[in-house]
């Protein structure tokens, strides 16, 4: 470049306004055809101090690539470090794609300073990376945001060591200059409220940097890892950072300021709040280990970040009078990372992160406190801090109660998620807690009191988008008499407050009344909540201390247990752990990192933080979950007799009565056995028998279970990817009737059923005619796709004309789930021949039944006799007895109609907007969401069901999908499901298809 070298490069504090370059499209497209010989067509791409273009082919061809203008106040030297540092990325990370400055057919730099209209201006044609940035407010899922920390990790590691003389300049970005940018830049906010919110911040932050600045390495970095400059490479519709862009603001700084830089850029999108960064944290320190001091910094300079992008984009914008389009937009952007940055406290982030990476913090700061405990324990004890560091304050508090109160006769109370005392609903009463302690007063105990640290199920809510705060950085206490409640020593704060949360000045709690009491340390942040959400709650305990502990209440069998909780590591993540060691493999569970689900209650599933998550995916449980007529009985036939079917005792043969009852005629015979699996085998048992012979006909791309004969007749890819390859000969598949995606689709599918029909002649002409068709009666595992009108009549016509028996897979789509029909086949319009029912029998206790004919089932006994241990026992035959009862009395076939369809109607809705969704199949509560990425083609949109359902988690939806592509989500919930839980999914469903995933 003709720009001659400088000692010393660009200085924000002494350059003035920066206002951005302007050219006109014209003329930018004249330096480049001057220049380099090439015809483009301009696209204008944001900047904040440069202009930017995507310069592509003529008539809006491929790209060829950026066209960026540097702002004049940088010099040569700078450029050439910001060429030198994408150079030396590239050659570290070979696995990254670095935008370099592209090269001529000569190969020399696309690189010039020109002549333009506003004076000499550096233009350099930069290499373009398809694929498209993060940028814009859509969701930032886990692997994302991780494969960002990982890319700023990798930038720093490369860029360690490396030395240049444009690195020597001074940047507003730079953190080690934010103090200096906040002062001078904050004036030009026009809300004075947020000036001042922004000013108080970036004092507090800057504070709390200076403190281990001289600990902090310092290097060149690039210093804008942020969601506009990473680049993505899309595979089967899941965007995934693998590129780096704009090198404009390489200088040397922190070290630790690469990655602060990357996770405020986080903060903005859809969802995103202070511990969705941790994924990028965890990355980067993986790769890049950062140092206590470096931890300690973190946070505060999310939030120095945060506040200087605040004062120079308003200054920005008012220095292009408003020309800036991405300037003027980035203000709302950039003002939601500042807000999401101070809404949580420093020294709390600073824990929280370390207690992600494991990490003991150094003078200063304290230990963190280990991970949420178990079940019906509590948030773990701190960690032993490392030299320098503390656990508690220099003076153990001690605070003192009226000495007539006998703490001995104190009653813990406890709300967790294990307690009997949150059973049936109970916790969803706000008055629970209150009654506990008065019943406990009542009954004489001097105090009742709720322990610190352990959540409380009692503060959990339904149907919420994120976890409540159900973690209490205190205890609550009911005295029986008035108490006066004071501290004697020690250097933590105490605070008494009434239930409103008004604080009780003089430390007097009036009788059986409830007093909130902390132990606030002398260096935590104003304004502690008494109750924080779980994802933070081990930074908040950190700063805070026991009142338990300080008043006396805890006694050594206590503390040891909760030392042992802490130390088995069961939460779960851990728990995931144990479970890989002990547990086949082969055994899968939801989600890669799913949460420790130990209560539910109806339709909702809690998690060992009291997060409550909508269950709209289990139907093994119509009547919900807990529920407390079925908890009792089942609990009653324990305590008296459960024994196998061979004694004999009056609920087996009940139960056996009743559901017989239901079937149509001639049905009248019932086998019970353990589940859905051993149902179908024993059907398929049956049919053998009863006809001598041995090939069956299945339809493709079903599910029946997973015995020898279940497996056998199972076709879905999806559950065994060769299934189709490991078929033993006689089993004969006919083609899915899938109207949707089938061989033939629409009004074509009529023909699924003349065709299976046809099949099973063949087989029977040439000698092997079937013992049994056997079909789900609705197609489940394809995602509650109706079969075509008609088709189990023509195909049980031909079975029976062959001599061979019509099996009803009802193990999913029986018992009332499709509302208008209490079995599937009754849809349909016929009678089988043999049924096999599970899941819903029992509400998620062992059950399963085949029902038959007297003299069907009399032909069994050529292969000898029947027998399941506990099949049709004391216990599971009440408990059938149990859920039919339920069925009977609490409307559930009534609400899988209404609730179902009112669903369904809400999911079409969606459809109309979301043209991701192919189509909303099923009846009743046995729907499925299809999702494809073209509705021409159907291309199944794999993927993109897995990010989605991983989504719906984070807000409080279980869901998982289903079919063999794994693209329709399997909307099947609990038949007791209301309308306004129905209402939260679609809500939450509509949510992921706006925002992203």
């Amino acid at each position: 470049m003709s720009q001659p070298a400088s000692r010393r490069g660009f200085d924000f504090f002494s350059a003035g306004e920066l206002p951005a370059p302007a050219l006109p499209v014209d003329e930018v497209a004249g330096i480049v055809r001057e220049q380099w010989g090439l015809e483009v067509g301009l696209e204008p791409l944001g900047s904040q101090q440069d202009q930017n273009f995507l310069a592509r082919a003529p008539g809006g061809g491929t790209p060829i690539g950026v066209v960026k203008i540097t702002n004049p106040a940088f010099t040569a030297d700078e450029l050439d470090a910001q060429d030198h540092a994408a150079s030396r990325i590239a050659d570290a990370a070979p696995h990254l794609r670095i935008a370099t400055t592209s090269l001529a057919d000569d190969g020399t730099p696309r690189s010039v300073v020109a002549d333009t209209s506003e004076g000499p201006l550096a233009i350099r044609l930069l290499e373009h990376l398809p694929g498209g940035t993060l940028n814009g407010p859509a969701y930032l899922s886990p692997a994302v945001v991780a494969r960002m920390g990982g890319i700023a990790a990798h930038a720093s590691l490369a860029l360690a060591g490396f030395e240049h003389v444009g690195l020597d300049r001074v940047l507003q970005w730079d953190p080690r200059h934010a103090d200096r940018v906040v002062d001078l830049l904050a004036n030009v906010h026009p809300d004075p409220a947020k000036r001042a919110q922004v000013t108080d911040a970036a004092s507090r932050a800057w504070a709390e940097v200076r403190a281990v600045a001289a600990d902090l390495p310092v290097q060149a970095v690039h210093l804008d890892l942020t969601d506009d400059n990473v680049v993505c490479t899309t595979e089967r519709g899941i965007r995934l950072p693998d590129g780096m862009i704009d090198f404009g603001d390489v200088t040397r700084s922190w070290a630790v300021a690469e990655l602060a830089i990357t996770i405020s850029s986080v903060l903005h999108h859809a969802g995103a709040e202070p511990v969705s960064v941790l994924p990028a944290v965890r990355a980067f320190h993986a790769l890049r280990p950062l140092s206590s001091a470096e931890v300690r910094a973190l946070w505060p300079l999310v939030v120095l970040r945060g506040a200087v992008l605040v004062v120079s984009g308003e200054q920005q914008v008012q220095i292009d009078g408003g020309a800036n389009a991405y300037a003027a937009e980035g203000v709302e952007r950039e003002w939601r990372i500042f807000e999401q940055a101070v809404s949580v406290p420093s020294s709390v982030m600073t824990h929280v992160i370390a207690d992600a990476l494991d990490i003991g913090l150094d003078a200063g700061g304290r230990a963190a406190p280990a991970k949420p405990a178990p079940p019906g324990g509590r948030v773990a004890p701190a960690k032993p801090a490392p030299p320098g560091g503390r656990v508690a304050p220099a003076k153990p508090a001690r605070i003192e109660t009226d000495p007539a109160v006998d703490l001995d006769r104190a009653i813990r109370l406890d709300v967790s998620i294990t307690s009997d005392d949150v059973d049936a609903g109970a916790w969803l009463d706000p008055e629970l807690e209150d009654r506990l302690a008065l019943a406990a007063l009542d009954a004489g105990a001097p105090l009742a009191w709720l322990e610190r640290a352990t959540p409380r199920l009692t503060r959990s809510r339904t149907l919420a988008p994120e976890s409540s705060a159900t973690v209490p950085l205190g205890i609550d206490v009911w005295f029986a008499a008035a108490t006066r409640v004071s501290t004697t020593r020690g250097d933590a704060h105490l605070v008494v407050e009434a239930a409103d949360g008004m604080t009780i000045l003089d430390g007097t709690v009036p009788a059986r009344t409830r007093a909130r009491i902390r132990l606030e340390a002398s260096d935590a942040p104003p304004h502690v909540p008494h109750l924080v959400r779980p994802e933070y709650a081990v930074g908040w305990l950190a700063v805070t201390e026991d009142p338990a502990a300080a008043i006396g209440l805890h006694d050594e069998g206590l503390d040891a247990a909760l030392r042992a909780d802490s130390t088995t590591g069961d939460d779960a993540a851990a728990l995931i752990a144990r479970r890989d060691r002990s547990f086949a493999d082969v055994q899968e569970h939801y989600y890669d990192t799913p949460p420790r689900i130990e209560r539910g209650w109806r339709e909702h599933l809690v998690g060992t933080d009291g997060r409550v998550h909508l269950d709209m995916v289990n139907n093994v449980t119509p009547l919900g979950h807990g529920h407390p007529g079925l908890a009792a009985a089942v609990a009653k036939q324990l305590r008296t007799l459960n024994t196998n079917s061979r004694f004999n005792y009056g609920a087996v043969v009940e139960f056996s009565e009743r559901l017989a009852a239901l079937a149509p005629d001639p049905l009248d015979t019932v086998f019970l056995v353990n589940s859905g699996s051993e149902a179908t085998d024993l059907a398929l048992r049956v049919a053998m028998a009863a006809t001598g012979r041995r090939d069956v006909v299945s339809v493709l791309e079903a599910y029946h279970g997973w015995t020898y004969a279940s497996d056998a007749v199972s076709t879905s890819t999806a559950d065994n990817p060769n299934a189709l390859a490991s078929r033993p000969d006689w089993v004969h598949p006919v083609d899915a009737p899938n109207p949707f995606r089938g061989r033939h689709r629409g009004t074509d599918a009529v023909r699924y059923g003349p065709e299976a029909a046809a099949r099973i002649r063949e087989l029977a002409a040439s000698a092997r005619p079937p013992a049994a068709f056997i079909a789900e009666t609705f197609y489940g595992n394809a995602g509650g796709i109706p079969l075509p009108d008609g088709y189990l009549a023509e195909v049980y016509g031909a079975v029976r004309e062959a001599g061979g028996l019509a099996i009803a897979d009802e193990v999913q789509a029986g018992y009332g789930r499709l509302g208008d029909w209490f079995w599937g086949f009754e849809q349909q319009g016929v009678v089988p021949d043999v049924i096999a029912v599970a899941k819903a029998a029992g509400n998620g206790y062992p059950l399963g039944a085949v029902i038959t004919t007297r003299e069907i089932a009399a032909r069994y006994r050529t292969q000898g006799y029947f027998f399941s241990s506990t099949g049709g026992s004391p216990a599971s035959s009440v408990a059938g007895l149990t859920v039919l009862d339920a069925f009977r009395d609490e409307g559930l076939q009534r609400n899988a109609a209404d609730t179902g369809a009112y669903l369904k109607s809400r999911l079409e809705a969606l459809a109309e907007r979301h043209p991701l969704i192919g189509a909303v199949h099923g009846l009743g509560l046995y729907l499925g969401v299809e999702f494809v990425r073209d509705r021409a083609t159907l291309e199944p949109a794999t993927e993109e069901t897995a990010a989605i359902c991983d989504r719906l988690l984070e807000l409080g939806v279980i869901m998982q999908p289903t079919g063999d592509h794994q693209n329709v989500l399997k909307v099947k919930p609990p038949l007791v499901v209301a309308r306004e839980s129905a209402d939260f999914f679609v809500a939450m469903l509509d949510r992921v298809l706006a925002e992203g995933w």
